[in-house]
């Protein structure tokens, strides 16, 4: 084993987003242990950072679902943005049906200004057609999405166009169900997009040479490893591409079926510190 990709959130974070001690230091075991680490998620380099800050770690981080990578240094490494043209197009299609919507760019999470209101309002309606339901776990989803650092806050896409800047990642967030399977239908015809889903309530969107899988297959190939090398550690299905392309993977034990079905074995859960229990089980 020479390099390990471990996903985020489901992953290396627990319900509280933060890095165990028994995770972090099954990452410096294998780091001694001569074995490279990368984190690979959908959030973007500049907010994996942050989470990483509270720790010694310096790794290599694949961001933004694959459309990135950034050197243990911060220093970018590659990168895959999505067309302007196709940009544009999925803007204005989920400004039009009123989506929250995160556009990630090099150093901010374009979003618009009544992003928060629009979920609220979602919220209300769940709430008013059944009065006795429980959106605890809406409301820590919600939390748990503007915990991300960067945010900046436009009035319009068009603002995020005029910018100019790179765009590598476009995630749709809907607590409707009915909602996010007419955005997935969409997009799904879309050529020169990958479509995935990281969570319950999103899909997201980048460029069609861009996802987990491609990334680490980029870096294998930089650092001079074999892809038997290399393992592959999530939770949901935007981790199915580098599970797969990996030639060891490992499910946590809160996964999607389709992860778990795709993956070697299965590991605990995120709460139970699942990625050292994978770490030591390929090392030991």
């Amino acid at each position: 084993m020479k390099l390990i990709a471990i996903d985020l959130d489901g992953t290396l974070l627990n319900k509280e987003n933060t890095i165990s001690p028994e995770n972090e230091e099954a990452i410096r075991y294998a780091r001694s242990k001569g074995v490279e680490v990368v984190i690979a998620t959908g959030r973007a380099e500049f907010d994996v950072r942050t989470i990483l800050s509270a720790t010694d770690l310096d790794l290599w981080v694949i961001g933004a679902n694959g459309a990135t990578i950034h050197q243990p240094n911060g220093t970018p490494f590659d990168s895959v943005p999505i067309d302007s043209d196709d940009t544009e197009k999925i803007l204005s299609w989920l400004e039009a049906e009123k989506f929250y919507y995160e556009v990630f760019s090099d150093s901010q999470i374009l979003t618009p200004q009544n992003g928060r209101s629009l979920l609220d309002v979602e919220l209300d309606r769940i709430v008013s057609a059944n009065p006795e339901a429980d959106v605890t776990e809406l409301e820590h989803a919600l939390e748990k999405q503007f915990s991300q650092t960067g945010f900046y806050h436009v009035d319009s896409y068009q603002d995020i166009l005029d910018t100019g800047s790179p765009i590598y990642n476009v995630l749709a967030f809907s607590f409707e169900k009915e909602k996010l399977e007419k955005g997935w239908k969409a997009f799904e015809g879309y050529e020169n997009l990958t479509l995935v889903s990281s969570a319950d309530h999103n899909f997201e969107l980048e460029h069609k040479e861009a996802s987990k899988g491609l990334a680490l297959e980029k870096l294998a190939k930089h650092l001079g490893l074999s892809l038997d090398h290399t393992a592959a550690i999530g939770d949901s299905p935007n981790d199915l591409s580098m599970i797969e392309m990996a030639g060891h993977s490992a499910a946590m034990g809160n996964a999607r079926d389709s992860v778990i079905a795709a993956s070697d074995f299965m590991t605990k859960k995120n709460d139970d510190h699942g990625v050292a229990h994978a770490i030591y089980e390929w090392l030991k």
